[in-house]
């Protein structure tokens, strides 16, 4: 699905104008911040705890530096390696993080817009 412009809005998050798609990803990856990061998982019902900045962190970092957003298997690759386990288990613990998964809500959290194609991550 693509960003409609007809359908998006304006929120203030921390003094700050935001403008977010009808799904509520981030129009300009480049509006986000922390407290937009906070304001959008809180819309998504996700308290973020050191682990979710982590996976944030690494997403935003690849953003910056490839100019487009990470595959999820990278986030996978990067979250097992932290915390020195399989692909399979930094799997399973990244969908603890984010039970509806990279695009449903790693993405939308990490401020990037809304992918044109999903996957389940």
């Amino acid at each position: 699905m693509r960003t409609r412009p007809d359908k998006i809005s304006s929120v203030e998050i921390g003094g700050q104008d935001v403008l977010v798609d009808e799904a509520g990803y981030l129009v300009d990856p480049d509006d986000w911040s922390h407290a937009v990061a906070e304001w959008l998982a809180a819309e998504e019902g996700v308290e973020l705890s050191e682990d979710h900045w982590a996976v944030l962190g690494f997403m935003r970092e690849y953003l910056e530096t490839q100019g487009v957003a990470a595959d999820a298997r990278f986030v996978f690759k990067d979250l097992g390696e932290r915390y020195a386990e399989s692909l399979k288990a930094a799997r399973r613990r990244f969908f603890q993080l984010f039970p509806y998964g990279y695009t449903g809500q790693a993405c939308k959290i990490a401020g990037m817009r809304q992918p044109r194609a999903w996957s389940t991550g």
